[in-house]
């Protein structure tokens, strides 16, 4: 018996288990923690009637002024450091190399026992067949010659942009789970900030190519936007 005045040692209480540094984190308490990475349901619907509406303009109207306005302003200034950049970020974004970077990522993550982030991931590479089939619905011509400069002729349709939306999908979810499985430290912070420079300049590289028009950029990044929440969902189910 503890002697008189002492503090008995506190019970342990069932499933406490869980807060042991080791254990996998509970998903749904760190969304509460971090209820910025969540998307709100009314944003996700907005963004999703703002695509469908612009779809559906890009459907019978080949750009817009902006379109034009923004490439020309993109392309008349810019530096080498600059012009190889966004070239080497639009060369990532082709196949194979695509299909071969998300591979490994999706391989590793299941290799390190993160299986169901892993089946996540692929989940998130599924947006950009989804858009490749929406490209067929819209068929809206690419940029054209006359107005911008264009790096190389592409004859597949133009909105949206299918290296912006799968970049915003998968990359995406991947800073979500480098924010919500690692804890604070530089490579977390390195991270977070190399994930974010590529979804952020991806959208440029491709106009400043003269690839896409501003719009099928912004309209990939609103299907993008929506295919991650949705992802997010799958992951948290």
């Amino acid at each position: 018996m503890p002697k008189a005045g002492s503090e008995s040692a506190p019970a342990r209480r069932p499933g406490s288990d869980r807060c042991a540094p080791h254990a996998p984190p509970d998903i749904a308490t760190i969304a509460t923690r971090h209820p910025g990475v969540m998307a709100r349901g009314w944003l996700v619907w907005s963004a999703s009637a703002l695509f469908v509406a612009l779809a559906i303009v890009a459907h019978s109207v080949a750009y817009f002024p902006i379109d034009v306005a923004v490439t020309q302003g993109m392309q008349a200034h810019h530096g080498r450091g600059f012009e190889l950049t966004m070239i080497t970020l639009s060369w990532l974004g082709y196949f194979p190399q695509v299909a071969v970077l998300s591979g490994l990522v999706t391989v590793a993550l299941f290799a390190t026992g993160l299986r169901w982030e892993a089946g996540a991931a692929l989940f998130a590479t599924l947006g950009g067949g989804l858009g490749a089939l929406v490209k067929l619905a819209v068929m809206r011509p690419r940029p054209s010659a006359d107005l911008v400069r264009v790096l190389e002729h592409i004859p597949s349709s133009s909105f949206p942009s299918g290296h912006v939306l799968s970049t915003t999908a998968f990359c995406g979810f991947l800073w979500f789970l480098v924010l919500v499985l690692l804890a604070p430290s530089a490579g977390r912070t390195a991270l977070i900030v190399v994930l974010s420079a590529v979804i952020a300049l991806m959208g440029p590289s491709r106009i400043y190519l003269g690839q896409h028009w501003f719009s099928d950029v912004l309209g990939a990044y609103l299907f993008g936007g929506v295919w991650l929440a949705l992802t997010i969902r799958v992951y948290r189910w």
